[in-house]
């Protein structure tokens, strides 16, 4: 592992320009002098779409321009003295201290932990001071180094810190009049979890020692977390709250007066949290974590968070605990398709219940004319793969539908809302004796379901009870209480409404058949993209894979062939030009979307549509007419090219099943492209969420 800084990456009184885009293409052309950047351009554009998200100037003089990228194979620090100082946008006036810190977008943990050390010795005033008194690069990297734990401390620190005082020894005691010394609690996380998480912790801490109070800071943040103990969170008069994701296991610190605000609030004001912190601490009325005798009330509601952000968390949560069973099931079953043919889709049962990998099938015994090279023993992995997706992209649902209950209501919300997203998917088949099913309300339902659960979960869980029935509350009458009332009305008030709607979805596209084939495929396109997943996606895909499966014998020009590729190749749409806009125009995405976007590639080519929802639900407005517009051009150009295809599933994986493969990549390419350039045009018409990409 190479050093983190050294002496080619400093720079002592220079002058780097006279504003921060100068300073940072100055940074960036010293990474790439040391050898650390293997592409300049793409750092410099990094840092700088990070610093236009918002400002990383510090108070007392420091800036901290940051990014990961794909500029750097190994996290590098940057420093510069500058002569004269730059305006990076702290509220104190222009920095003379600046690191560009660069990361990979990869960076493993050993690298994460050195940089969340620097980020808590940037708060502290020693450590500063120490790099304004420097005298050579060499006395720079020792300081750096010594603050990383990689090597001892310089000679030269102990004689500037005499000129500072460690936070400790200047603090004052606390308010006249306390009659006892109090302790506080804090928990500090942002989106990526490598500056701002740390850099808060180490804020509060040393505000806290300047009042003359103590104070124990949880951070989750990348480099793991060290949960408080109970002990300490029960001494603590209070707890804050600084976090732009949800607190892990928020339930721990029910009842506290609790002060709450995004991440980057304590590293400007980290004093007056404090002082918040205690003066809530001995008001009756002051907020508290649910579960509390009083909750919510009374004043100081300007520093909690606002509804907006909590709609976004809440959402975020759920959609990023449900991708990973959407990618794994959806590729899975995609590769099953590759390896048995989409034939595979009938005998998979009986191969995995009557064969074995010694004793495969034979394929063509089976009808499985397209297992790849006609091989029994791949049909056999292939059916294998398909039993394994299906069960995964059975829990997607639930997933998303419990996590969101679990960030509205901590744990005793994830029971119900897997209730809720098992109802909304119809998990286990619940038909009546002529064999009509349940209403299935999908995405949207899990959506409402999760939010019904939570808010019930959450609002049980602050009602006051005796001590001896606070233990029964979260393991057995919030998630039991929880789930009868919310699946009463997912079942009683919602199922209906929602499968009426989609009956008749159904019967109009049937009468839209024909003559009107074009403007199907195009309707078809705008339901695919539109809830991703959801009741409108199902729809279209059931009433297309209907049709696949009635149409098994007919020729290739049968409409219903026609329909099942429009909808196949508008539901390819999204991830892809997604994707594509994330690459072509970076900057107006932050980090986890443009990581997002490199699975979106695969994603869409394997007709998983589910993966432009993290886009979605951190954008709905821009994003989601954009999607729709791609993929109604997808889905009118292949009915008007007359592609078709005899696979229910499996995107480009089962090209081999298309009839009209060049119509079937003409219509593709379309609607990427004008998805894309949607995108980027909808998305440059405002500004980005800088709290997202706060790292």
């Amino acid at each position: 592992m190479s050093d983190l800084i050294t002496t080619d990456l400093v720079r002592l009184d220079v002058d780097l320009g006279s504003d921060k885009e100068s300073a940072i293409r100055a940074l960036a052309d010293v990474v790439g002098g040391a050898g650390r950047a293997t592409d300049v351009a793409q750092l410099v554009e990094d840092a700088l779409a990070r610093e236009a998200t918002s400002p990383t100037g510090l108070p007392g003089g420091i800036a901290i321009p940051h990014c990961r990228t794909t500029g750097v194979d190994e996290p590098t620090l940057a420093f510069v003295r500058l002569a004269p100082p730059v305006d990076f946008g702290a509220k104190d006036g222009p920095a003379d201290l600046a690191f560009l810190i660069s990361a990979p977008a990869g960076g493993d943990s050993t690298h994460l932990q050195l940089l969340t050390k620097l980020a808590r010795a940037l708060v502290k005033p020693a450590f500063t001071d120490s790099l304004r008194a420097a005298e050579s690069p060499d006395e720079v990297v020792d300081l750096v180094n010594h603050e990383l734990g990689t090597s001892p401390a310089p000679a030269s620190t102990a004689k500037h810190a005499a000129g500072a005082p460690p936070a400790a020894a200047t603090a004052v005691p606390t308010s006249a009049g306390a009659s006892a010394p109090k302790s506080l609690v804090a928990v500090t996380a942002c989106p990526t979890g490598i500056a701002h998480t740390y850099m808060a912790a180490e804020a509060l801490e040393a505000a806290a020692a300047r009042a003359g109070i103590t104070i124990a800071v949880e951070t989750q943040g990348s480099a793991g977390s060290h949960p408080l103990s109970p002990d300490t969170i029960a001494q603590a008069a209070a707890v804050i709250f600084a976090v732009d994701v949800g607190v892990r296991d928020r339930g721990r610190f029910a009842g506290k007066p609790v002060v709450s605000s995004g991440v980057k609030r304590p590293i400007d004001e980290a004093d007056k949290m404090i002082a918040e912190a205690l003066r809530y601490a001995d008001d009756p009325n002051a907020p508290r974590v649910e579960g509390s005798v009083t909750a919510g009330e009374g004043g100081g509601a300007g520093a909690q968070e606002s509804w907006g952000g909590r709609v976004r968390r809440v959402l975020m949560t759920g959609v990023s605990y449900m991708i990973p069973f959407v990618a794994a099931g959806g590729l899975l079953i995609a590769l099953s398709f590759l390896l048995g043919g989409y034939e595979i889709v009938g005998p998979y049962g009986d191969i995995a219940v009557n064969n074995t990998l010694f004793d495969p099938p034979s394929a063509s015994g089976l009808g499985l004319d397209h297992a790849l090279f006609g091989s029994g023993f791949l049909a056999y992995i292939g059916a294998i793969f398909f039993i394994i997706g299906k069960t995964a992209f059975a829990f997607f649902i639930p997933a998303l539908a419990g996590y969101i209950a679990y960030a509205i209501a901590d744990r005793p919300g994830i029971a119900p809302g897997f209730v809720m997203g098992g109802l909304a998917s119809n998990l286990f088949g619940v038909v009546d004796p002529n064999g009509t099913a349940l209403p299935a309300t999908g995405f949207l339902g899990a959506i409402i379901g999760g939010v019904l659960a939570g808010l019930i979960a959450h609002w049980l869980a602050q009602r006051t009870v005796p001590s001896w029935a606070r233990g029964l509350m979260p393991v057995m009458v919030i998630p039991l209480v929880t789930s009868i009332v919310a699946g009463l009305l997912m079942i009683v008030v919602l199922g209906k409404p929602i499968g009426w709607l989609m009956n008749q979805l159904n019967d109009g596209l049937t009468s839209m058949s024909g003559s009107s084939a074009v403007l199907l495929g195009i309707i078809l396109g705008l339901m695919m993209a539109f809830d991703m997943g959801g009741p409108l996606n199902k729809v279209a895909y059931s009433f297309a894979a209907a049709g696949v499966g009635a149409a098994a014998t007919a020729s290739a020009s049968d409409p219903r062939l026609k329909i099942m590729a429009a909808v196949m190749l508008a539901g390819m749409v999204p991830p892809i030009a997604l994707a594509l806009a994330t690459v072509v125009r970076p900057h107006l995405f932050n980090i986890p979307e443009r990581e997002n976007g490199k699975a979106g590639w695969l994603l869409g080519a394997s007709f998983i549509t589910e993966g432009a929802i993290p886009f979605a639900a951190a954008d709905p407005l821009r994003v989601i007419p954009a999607i729709m517009l791609g993929s109604a051009v997808t889905g009118g150009l292949s009915e008007a090219l007359d592609v078709s295809v005899r696979a229910p599933h499996g995107g480009i994986f089962v090209i081999f099943a298309v009839s009209n493969v060049f119509g079937y990549l003409i219509s593709l390419a379309a609607g990427v492209l004008v998805g894309s350039a949607a995108v980027i045009a909808l998305k440059s018409l405002g500004p980005s969420d800088e709290d997202v990409v706060t790292v």
